[in-house]
C-alpha cells in the first residue's frame, strides 16, 4: 500500500479537516498503524478498532466526524457493520476502505450506507482529499482562513498570526486552537474539546488540556493588553476578539466593527 506519514496538501487546496476526530476500523496492525499516524500529523485525533463489533461500541459512546471502515474486517465485516450503523441512526460520514475493486462490491459498499468508497492500495494523498470532500457536506463549508480580533489562522498551511507576528505552534497545539477559533465567542468545556482534539487514550483526570492552554496563552500573547484566549473558572475556555481590536477594525472599514469571528474560502 503507497502510504505516507506526512503529506504536504498542495498549494490552492482547502483542507476542511482541521479539528475532527475520526474513527479507524482496521484489523491490519500495519495499515492502521501508518493511517492513523499520517491523519495525526494532519491535525485529526485518531480512535483505531479492529472489528465490527468495537466500531458499534465506539461510535455508540462517542462524538465522531467521521468513520474511515475497512470492510474485510473480523466477525461483522464492513458492510454489515455500516448498515447496523445507519439502522442506529448513525448520520456520521462514513468512508469504506477495501481490496475488492469490482463494481457489485462498491455498490454493496454504497447501498450499505456509505459516503465514499476508496480500493485498496490507494494513496494517501488522495484519502485526504475524499475526507475533506466528506467533513464538508453535513454542515457548512469550512473557511480556509479564520479571523478573531487580529489573530488569523490560515487552516491550509496550518498556521497563525497575531496581527504580523507568526505563531509557532505544534501540530496538537494548532488543532486546539483551531478548535477554539472555530468557537469563538463561546465558552468551550474540557469534555468538548477532549472529544474534537483528543482521541481515546486521553486522561480525562490528566491535566494536559490546561497545560496546552497555557502554552497557547503565553505563545499568542496580549499583543495589546488584552488577552484573546480566557478561561472561565468552572466552565472552560473562550478566544474572543479584544475590544481594541475590534475597534482597529472599525476605524480602517470607517463603520461598525465586524463580528469578532470572520471565516474567509
Amino acid at each position: 500500500m503507497r502510504l505516507a506519514a506526512s503529506v504536504t496538501v498542495a498549494a490552492g487546496e482547502l483542507p476542511y479537516h482541521t479539528c475532527m476526530r475520526l474513527l479507524l476500523v482496521e484489523d491490519d496492525a500495519r495499515i492502521a498503524r501508518f493511517v492513523a499516524r499520517g491523519l495525526e500529523e494532519q491535525s485529526y485525533a485518531v480512535d483505531v478498532v479492529a472489528n465490527g463489533n468495537d466500531a458499534l461500541y465506539h461510535v455508540e459512546i462517542n462524538d465522531y466526524d467521521l468513520v474511515i471502515l475497512d470492510v474485510l474486517i473480523p466477525g461483522k465485516d464492513g458492510f454489515a457493520t455500516c448498515r447496523d450503523m445507519r439502522a442506529r441512526g448513525k448520520r456520521v460520514p462514513i468512508l469504506m476502505l477495501t481490496a475488492r475493486d469490482a463494481v457489485d462490491d462498491r455498490i454493496t459498499g454504497l447501498d450499505s450506507g456509505a459516503d465514499d468508497y476508496l480500493t485498496k492500495p490507494f494513496e494517501f494523498g488522495e484519502l485526504l482529499a475524499r475526507l475533506r470532500a466528506l467533513l464538508r457536506r453535513p454542515n457548512e463549508l469550512r473557511p480556509a482562513l479564520i479571523i478573531v480580533g487580529d489573530l488569523t489562522l490560515d487552516t491550509a498551511a496550518q498556521c497563525a498570526r497575531r496581527g504580523e507576528r507568526t505563531i509557532s505552534l505544534t501540530a496538537k497545539e494548532y488543532a486546539l486552537l483551531e478548535f477554539l477559533a472555530r468557537n469563538a465567542g463561546r465558552v468551550v468545556g474540557r469534555s468538548e474539546i477532549a472529544e474534537h482534539v483528543w482521541d481515546e487514550t486521553f486522561d480525562s483526570f490528566s491535566n494536559l488540556i490546561e497545560v496546552y492552554v497555557n502554552r497557547l496563552r503565553r505563545k499568542i500573547g496580549n499583543d495589546d493588553g488584552a488577552p484573546l484566549l480566557q478561561t472561565r473558572r468552572g466552565s472552560g475556555y473562550i478566544l474572543v476578539a479584544s475590544p481594541s481590536s475590534e475597534g482597529a477594525t472599525a476605524g480602517r472599514t470607517g463603520g461598525a466593527a465586524p463580528p469578532a469571528r470572520k471565516f474567509h474560502a
